[in-house]
C-alpha cells in the first residue's frame, strides 16, 4: 500500500500584470494539481490507528506540499490509501492517449520527502 496526496493549484493571473508597487492584484485561477505517491516504509496499513496516523503524516508532509506566495499557491485537498501499482487518472489518460506517461506523478519515500524537508531549513 502507499499514500496518495492530490493538490489544488493555482495561479494568480492578477500578479503577470503588477508593476511592481502596492499590492499585488489577486486573481486566482486553477491550475490543475499535483500528485504525490509516498511509500511510507514499515507502516501498518492494517492497525487500529492507521488512518488516524495516516492523517498526522499528511499534516507533517503539508509543510513540504503547500506553497502560497503572491503568485502561485498549491494545498493539499486529499488523500488516500492506494495499491503498489497505483496510476493515476491523468497517468492513466496519457498512457490510453499518448502510449506513455510523459508526466507521471511524484513518487518517493515519506524518508526522502521528510530529507527534502530537513535540506530546506
Amino acid at each position: 500500500m502507499k499514500l496518495y496526496i492530490f493538490t489544488q493549484d493555482q495561479e494568480n493571473y492578477g500578479a503577470h500584470d503588477w508593476d511592481g508597487e502596492g499590492k499585488v492584484p489577486q486573481y486566482w485561477k486553477m491550475k490543475g494539481s499535483t500528485d504525490y505517491i509516498v511509500d511510507i516504509e514499515g507502516f501498518r496499513w492494517n492497525d487500529t490507528f492507521a488512518e488516524k496516523n495516516l492523517r498526522m503524516i499528511v499534516d507533517e508532509l503539508r509543510f513540504i506540499i503547500d506553497e502560497s506566495n503572491d503568485f502561485y499557491r498549491s494545498n493539499i485537498i486529499g488523500f488516500e490509501k492506494v495499491e503498489d501499482d497505483f496510476m493515476t487518472e491523468f497517468e492513466q489518460s496519457q498512457l490510453e492517449y499518448e502510449g506513455k506517461v510523459m508526466y507521471p506523478a511524484i513518487r518517493k519515500t515519506y524518508n526522502e520527502m521528510m530529507l527534502v524537508n530537513l535540506e530546506n531549513v
